[in-house]
Protein backbone atom coordinates (compact mmCIF):
# COMPACT_ATOMS: atom_id res chain seq x y z
CA UNK A 1 0.00 0.00 0.00
CA UNK A 2 1.69 3.67 -1.30
CA UNK A 3 1.97 6.34 1.47
CA UNK A 4 -0.20 9.50 0.76
CA UNK A 5 2.89 12.05 0.39
CA UNK A 6 2.11 15.39 2.22
CA UNK A 7 2.75 18.42 -0.27
CA UNK A 8 3.09 22.06 1.21
CA UNK A 9 0.78 24.45 1.28
CA UNK A 10 0.60 27.19 -0.37
CA UNK A 11 2.63 29.02 1.99
CA UNK A 12 5.38 25.96 1.72
CA UNK A 13 4.39 24.86 5.40
CA UNK A 14 3.32 21.32 5.44
CA UNK A 15 -0.53 20.34 6.73
CA UNK A 16 -0.57 19.91 10.34
CA UNK A 17 -2.39 16.41 11.17
CA UNK A 18 -4.88 15.37 14.44
CA UNK A 19 -2.28 13.48 15.75
CA UNK A 20 0.36 15.68 15.58
CA UNK A 21 -1.91 18.43 17.02
CA UNK A 22 -2.89 15.31 20.05
CA UNK A 23 1.00 14.44 20.65
CA UNK A 24 1.57 18.92 21.41
CA UNK A 25 -1.09 18.86 24.10
CA UNK A 26 0.43 15.52 25.44
CA UNK A 27 3.83 17.33 25.90
CA UNK A 28 3.16 20.98 27.23
CA UNK A 29 0.51 19.01 29.71
CA UNK A 30 3.61 16.68 30.96
CA UNK A 31 5.51 20.17 31.15
CA UNK A 32 3.44 21.75 33.07
CA UNK A 33 2.61 19.00 35.84
CA UNK A 34 6.60 18.99 36.28
CA UNK A 35 6.74 22.85 37.07
CA UNK A 36 3.49 22.52 38.88
CA UNK A 37 5.09 19.23 40.99
CA UNK A 38 8.32 21.44 41.05
CA UNK A 39 6.50 24.96 42.44
CA UNK A 40 4.48 23.06 44.93
CA UNK A 41 7.97 21.46 46.44
CA UNK A 42 9.64 24.88 46.63
CA UNK A 43 6.60 25.94 48.57
CA UNK A 44 6.75 22.87 51.00
CA UNK A 45 10.67 24.11 51.31
CA UNK A 46 10.25 27.49 52.09
CA UNK A 47 7.10 27.00 54.03
CA UNK A 48 8.80 24.53 56.49
CA UNK A 49 12.51 26.08 56.75
CA UNK A 50 11.93 28.59 59.23
CA UNK A 51 9.54 25.96 61.57
CA UNK A 52 12.14 23.70 61.42
CA UNK A 53 15.04 26.75 62.55
CA UNK A 54 11.99 27.58 64.90
CA UNK A 55 12.26 23.96 66.93
CA UNK A 56 16.00 23.69 66.85
CA UNK A 57 16.09 27.32 68.22
CA UNK A 58 13.65 26.21 70.86
CA UNK A 59 15.37 22.97 71.63
CA UNK A 60 18.75 24.55 72.27
CA UNK A 61 17.23 27.16 74.57
CA UNK A 62 15.35 24.37 76.70
CA UNK A 63 18.77 22.23 76.84
CA UNK A 64 20.82 25.94 77.89
CA UNK A 65 17.88 26.09 80.33
CA UNK A 66 18.24 22.70 81.93
CA UNK A 67 22.45 23.74 81.71
CA UNK A 68 21.32 26.75 84.30
CA UNK A 69 19.91 24.53 86.10
CA UNK A 70 22.59 22.00 86.73
CA UNK A 71 24.95 25.16 87.22
CA UNK A 72 22.62 26.57 90.05
CA UNK A 73 22.00 23.25 91.98
CA UNK A 74 25.93 22.36 91.69
CA UNK A 75 26.43 26.18 93.39
CA UNK A 76 23.70 24.78 95.77
CA UNK A 77 24.79 21.81 96.90
CA UNK A 78 28.41 22.53 97.42
CA UNK A 79 27.27 25.43 100.02
CA UNK A 80 25.17 22.86 101.61
CA UNK A 81 28.32 20.65 102.15
CA UNK A 82 30.70 23.72 102.92
CA UNK A 83 27.99 24.87 105.50
CA UNK A 84 28.05 21.39 106.86
CA UNK A 85 24.51 21.17 106.75
CA UNK A 86 24.73 17.80 104.55
CA UNK A 87 27.46 15.38 105.03
CA UNK A 88 26.02 13.24 102.45
CA UNK A 89 23.28 12.74 100.33
CA UNK A 90 21.14 10.56 102.21
CA UNK A 91 17.50 12.23 103.03
CA UNK A 92 17.87 14.72 100.30
CA UNK A 93 16.27 12.40 97.13
CA UNK A 94 13.36 12.55 95.85
CA UNK A 95 10.58 9.92 96.47
CA UNK A 96 7.20 11.36 95.71
CA UNK A 97 5.15 10.26 94.11
CA UNK A 98 6.46 7.08 95.77
CA UNK A 99 7.96 4.52 92.89
CA UNK A 100 9.88 7.83 90.98
CA UNK A 101 12.91 6.32 91.55
CA UNK A 102 12.31 2.39 91.20
CA UNK A 103 12.24 1.21 87.14
CA UNK A 104 9.33 -1.42 88.36
CA UNK A 105 6.90 1.58 88.42
CA UNK A 106 4.55 3.32 86.66
CA UNK A 107 6.03 6.63 88.30
CA UNK A 108 9.50 6.09 87.50
CA UNK A 109 10.86 9.41 86.45
CA UNK A 110 12.70 7.57 83.18
CA UNK A 111 8.83 6.30 82.27
CA UNK A 112 7.93 9.81 82.04
CA UNK A 113 7.72 12.82 79.94
CA UNK A 114 9.40 15.83 81.33
CA UNK A 115 5.55 17.78 81.04
CA UNK A 116 4.26 14.66 83.13
CA UNK A 117 7.06 14.86 85.86
CA UNK A 118 6.44 18.55 85.87
CA UNK A 119 2.75 17.59 86.57
CA UNK A 120 3.45 15.11 89.44
CA UNK A 121 5.42 17.35 91.17
CA UNK A 122 3.14 20.15 90.94
CA UNK A 123 -0.38 18.49 90.85
CA UNK A 124 -2.42 21.19 92.13
CA UNK A 125 -0.48 23.52 89.15
CA UNK A 126 -0.21 26.45 91.83
CA UNK A 127 2.98 27.15 90.61
CA UNK A 128 4.83 25.43 93.97
CA UNK A 129 5.93 21.47 94.59
CA UNK A 130 3.47 19.37 96.46
CA UNK A 131 6.55 17.11 97.23
CA UNK A 132 9.60 17.20 99.22
CA UNK A 133 13.28 17.64 98.32
CA UNK A 134 12.55 19.60 95.03
CA UNK A 135 15.82 21.91 94.90
CA UNK A 136 14.26 24.09 92.56
CA UNK A 137 10.94 24.27 90.68
CA UNK A 138 10.16 26.41 87.43
CA UNK A 139 12.29 28.97 88.51
CA UNK A 140 13.10 32.02 85.92
CA UNK A 141 17.04 32.47 85.24
CA UNK A 142 16.92 35.01 82.68
CA UNK A 143 16.14 39.03 83.54
CA UNK A 144 14.64 41.17 80.87
CA UNK A 145 13.67 44.53 81.69
CA UNK A 146 14.14 44.54 86.13
CA UNK A 147 12.44 41.23 86.28
CA UNK A 148 12.77 37.74 85.71
CA UNK A 149 11.26 36.20 82.53
CA UNK A 150 9.31 33.43 83.44
CA UNK A 151 8.82 31.83 80.07
CA UNK A 152 11.90 30.32 80.74
CA UNK A 153 12.88 28.01 83.71
CA UNK A 154 14.07 24.78 84.96
CA UNK A 155 13.46 22.21 87.56
CA UNK A 156 15.92 20.03 89.13
CA UNK A 157 15.70 17.24 91.84
CA UNK A 158 17.86 14.38 93.46
CA UNK A 159 17.48 10.78 92.68
CA UNK A 160 18.47 7.48 94.52
CA UNK A 161 20.46 5.81 91.68
CA UNK A 162 20.66 2.37 94.00
CA UNK A 163 16.86 2.06 95.07
CA UNK A 164 16.66 -0.93 93.86
CA UNK A 165 18.83 -4.14 93.61
CA UNK A 166 22.04 -2.26 94.90
CA UNK A 167 23.84 -1.94 98.14
CA UNK A 168 22.94 1.75 99.07
CA UNK A 169 25.23 4.02 98.86
CA UNK A 170 24.62 8.04 99.93
CA UNK A 171 27.72 9.26 98.35
CA UNK A 172 26.65 9.69 95.45
CA UNK A 173 23.56 10.54 93.63
CA UNK A 174 21.79 11.13 90.46
CA UNK A 175 20.94 14.99 89.72
CA UNK A 176 18.06 15.58 87.23
CA UNK A 177 18.12 18.95 85.72
CA UNK A 178 14.55 19.91 83.54
CA UNK A 179 14.77 23.28 81.19
CA UNK A 180 11.29 24.34 79.72
CA UNK A 181 10.86 27.00 77.39
CA UNK A 182 7.34 28.09 76.88
CA UNK A 183 6.67 30.25 73.51
CA UNK A 184 3.73 31.01 71.94
CA UNK A 185 1.36 28.88 73.31
CA UNK A 186 3.74 25.84 72.79
CA UNK A 187 6.19 24.18 75.65
CA UNK A 188 9.28 22.82 74.49
CA UNK A 189 11.58 20.76 77.43
CA UNK A 190 15.19 19.12 77.58
CA UNK A 191 16.24 17.19 80.58
CA UNK A 192 19.88 16.35 81.80
CA UNK A 193 20.82 13.45 84.18
CA UNK A 194 24.11 14.14 85.97
CA UNK A 195 25.83 11.93 88.75
CA UNK A 196 27.36 13.42 91.52
CA UNK A 197 29.87 11.52 94.23
CA UNK A 198 31.50 12.71 97.15
CA UNK A 199 34.84 12.41 97.36
CA UNK A 200 36.28 11.13 100.02
CA UNK A 201 39.69 11.02 101.57
CA UNK A 202 41.93 8.97 100.18
CA UNK A 203 40.74 8.60 96.87
CA UNK A 204 41.25 10.30 93.87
Amino acid sequence: MKKKKRFPNAKGQFATTRQDKGAGLIIVILVMAFLLTIGLVLLTVTGTGPQVAGNIRLQQQAFNAAEAGFDSSWTAIEDSFENEAWSNFDGHYLKEPPGIDLPTSGYYFRKLTNQELLDLLDSDGDGTPDVANVIFFEQPYISRGGSLDSRFTYTTFLIDDEAVGVTPDPNDVLLVCIGVVSWGGRLTTSRLEIVLAIQLPGTT
